[in-house]
């Protein structure tokens, strides 16, 4: 019997996906196989309302505005928006979240840009480049001025993260010894750039000779450095901020020029941009000024407009590991499952980073039957532990890609038996240094879809982990909580929930007060400094 003759049936190739590109920049190349990919530079909105249906991406940078508008007029065809440098404040992210649409952008691209800045900001600074042209500008020649030189000089770098790492390398080659201070980066790291590390911010003010800031703004950073920290540093110091606006306090940087404290400045931000005409910046002495030019470069420029365009590429591929700003909402069915167990793991991981940040190791367990597969839990977890500790905002797509990034190493273990309750997540992380490792853990479980915090480390409590969180403490004997408590009344500080726990009976006790109000440094000290405290810490949730 003769098999049939195979028939060759032509098939349709795929159609390609296609991309817009909808406000100017410097794209690159455009032809990749598979896709389609317009370049229309300064589209006017009604034109983009119109043709936005027919593509799978749309890549912009901040002046077309992605509100609600947009992004219903796309319809179900689009899947990814780009946005071409690091602000995303033109693109509305809670409604593209709940569309599903995945937004990237590209913080990376201006990373030597930023770095080369904050190295002429301090260059500028050290040999009065701004006085000596102001001066002969103005008809005065003046070579009386005596500048510095950097090679031996100290530079303290607070924030070791891409930008703070490449003025690192940068003062080196200036001859430089350098000095920073990240408590979210392991050790590993600094020994590997050939950067001393500094235990504290204080630590780090009193040695340097120069000071640089590389970190994100958070409500920890903003006024991080202010009149008694600016005051540490040494006489005829050098402050600069490429970073954010707001990180040094501008009045206090004001006042320390004004003094002669500093030698001087190098601004290139402000809390408000544009400034006003009277900005107390603009008539201070020795502060040299530009207007947030960190990303502003040709070649800068170049890799933002190529190297979106890659993401988005990869995205519509599959690959989301990279520039992922948005977490697009999970399916129904798993947030009804795991809704309540995602919320705890971002505040247990937020809870570890402030009790031991910069950690190597972490691990997180599972105890008893969940609902469904816990694994977007730990994702959860590295979002809180990672928030305000790296260049990039982590979420549920780039965490575990920032975490490896950052020299994390990631363990999950699941235990069928849960002793004391239904379910429980563990999570632990480790510090490893040339003494000894330091270890913290936190645990929680939920109760309905509400998270509840049970185990600070070998110590069984049980609270609502929300608010501002003292955790002491204290030889398991009377009196403790009452003496705390009479301290916290006399500054007004209302405690909203207690939770006890101890090891023995009559050893090691441990004690948390959930309270409605933050405490400052001198609060805190003075509750360590209670003859019934042996150690007390604030952490907020």
């Amino acid at each position: 019997m003769t098999a049939p003759a195979p028939t060759n049936t032509p098939q349709t190739p795929a159609a390609p996906l296609r991309v817009l590109i909808c406000d100017e920049m410097q794209p690159g190349n455009l032809d990749h196989e598979g896709f389609v990919i317009d370049y229309e530079g300064n589209m006017d909105r009604a034109e983009t309302l119109r043709r936005l249906p027919e593509y799978d991406a749309l890549i912009t940078r901040s002046r077309t505005k992605v509100d609600r508008e947009l992004i219903d007029a796309a319809g179900p065809r689009l899947k990814v928006i780009g946005r071409g440098g690091v602000g995303v404040d033109n693109i509305d992210l809670e409604y593209a979240s709940l569309r599903g649409l995945l937004v990237l952008n590209a913080p990376e691209s201006n990373n030597v840009s930023a770095a080369e800045l904050a190295i002429m900001h301090l260059m500028a600074a050290a040999r009065g480049l701004t006085r000596s042209d102001s001066k002969t500008r103005k008809g005065e020649w003046d070579r009386k001025f005596l500048g510095l030189e950097l090679k031996d000089k100290t530079l303290g770098i607070v924030g070791l993260g891409r930008i703070g790492s490449i003025v690192a390398d940068r003062a080196q080659g200036l001859r430089m010894k350098v000095v920073a201070f990240d408590p979210h980066v392991p050790a590993s790291k600094f020994e590997r750039l050939g950067v001393e590390r500094a235990e504290t911010l204080e630590d780090l003010l009193g040695q340097a000779d120069a000071v640089t800031v590389h970190t994100p703004l958070t409500e920890e950073t903003s006024g991080m450095i202010g009149q008694k920290e600016l005051a540490l540093l040494k006489k005829d110091a050098i402050v600069v901020n490429a970073a954010r606006g707001g990180i040094i306090e501008e009045a206090a940087l004001v006042e320390a020029l004004k003094s002669g404290h500093l030698f001087a400045a190098g601004v290139d931000v402000f809390v408000d941009e544009p400034p006003t005409a009277d900005h107390l910046f603009l008539s201070a002495p020795n502060l040299g000024i530009t207007a947030h030019l960190g990303a502003n470069t040709r070649e800068a420029q170049a890799r933002v407009g190529a190297e979106i365009v890659s993401r988005v590429l990869d995205a519509l591929q599959g690959d989301v590991s990279k520039g992922a700003v948005n977490a697009p909402a999970l399916d129904a069915k798993t947030m009804e499952a795991l809704g309540g167990y995602l919320t705890l793991g971002e505040k247990l991981g937020r809870i570890l980073a402030q009790l031991l940040p910069g950690g190597h190791d972490l691990e997180v367990t599972f105890r008893g039957e969940f609902p469904a597969d816990p694994a977007p839990v730990v994702t959860a977890v590295l979002v809180g532990y990672l928030s305000g500790s790296t260049d990039e905002t982590p979420n549920m797509i780039n965490a575990r890609a920032l975490a490896k990034e950052r020299g994390l190493n990631l363990a999950v273990r699941q235990q069928t038996d849960s002793p004391d309750y239904q379910t429980e997540v563990i999570v632990k992380v480790v510090s490893h240094a040339a003494t000894k490792d330091r270890t913290r853990t936190v645990g929680g479980t939920v109760f309905g879809k509400a998270p509840r915090l049970t185990r600070l480390r070998d110590y069984r409590v049980e609270l609502e982990p929300e608010g501002y969180i003292l955790i002491a403490s204290n030889e398991d004997k009377p009196g403790a909580v009452a003496k705390l408590s009479n301290l916290l009344g006399t500054w007004g500080v209302n405690i909203a929930g207690m939770a006890l726990g101890r090891a023995e009976k009559g050893g090691q006790a441990l004690f948390t007060l959930t309270l409605d109000d933050n405490l400052g440094a001198e609060q805190l000290q003075a509750i360590r400094d209670l003859d019934v405290i042996e150690s007390a810490f604030l952490v907020k949730v």
